[in-house]
């Protein structure tokens, strides 16, 4: 269920150019259950935390959910909070680090089924039928990561960079196991006279 689905984004622009001040008494009574106090953070910090959080997310619904995540967390969290004169930044970090879980959990996802793409390669965009033995039998030639940039970049059309990105590798240590990985099919390749 999302709670913040009702957000004002049509307030006048010189409210939106006001300093957000946030009273660090507001956190211990969060502590204490006081949901009036969540809604007075909440008042006070919706659009900021929603322009954060969508300057990370770059989607509405998913900057939704974070924030809802966010204001769970914090009224979870709020008797932890120490007074040091920037709730604010408190708060980005718990949003930060939710985001961030998030991504973990969606790569997790994402490389168990390449795990089961890669156990059962399915290389139905290669048409005649020696072609995709060839192909096969190369591609086990070269190691489980560079398979995965050289399909990612051959047949996904991703750019070396996202992949680096995507990989949490320098662009240099992709692009060096890229060139790699293709050396050494083409040296399989050559050897089985193709």
């Amino acid at each position: 269920m999302i709670i913040f689905s009702n957000i004002d984004f049509e307030k006048s622009s010189t409210q939106d150019k006001k300093e957000i001040s946030i009273d660090e008494e507001l956190f211990e009574k969060i502590g204490n259950d006081n949901m009036e106090a969540l809604g007075e953070l909440y008042d006070k910090t919706e659009r900021v935390m929603y322009a954060y959080t969508l300057s990370l997310v770059k989607d509405h619904n998913d900057t939704l959910d974070i924030m809802q995540d966010t204001y769970l967390k914090i009224k979870s969290a709020a008797h932890l909070y120490k007074p040091m004169g920037k709730p604010l930044a408190w708060m980005f970090t718990i949003a930060k680090n939710l985001y961030l879980e998030k991504i973990r959990k969606e790569k997790r996802m994402v490389n168990m089924k390449d795990e089961h793409i890669e156990n059962s390669l399915d290389l139905a965009f290669v048409n005649d039928p020696e072609d995709k033995i060839v192909l096969e039998t190369a591609l086990e030639v070269i190691s489980d990561e560079e398979r995965e940039i050289v399909i990612m970049y051959a047949v996904g059309g991703m750019k070396h960079k996202e992949i680096a990105r995507n990989l949490e590798l320098p662009l240099s240590t992709e692009l060096s196991k890229y060139h790699r990985a293709l050396k050494k099919l083409k040296v399989h390749l050559e050897r089985r006279g193709f």
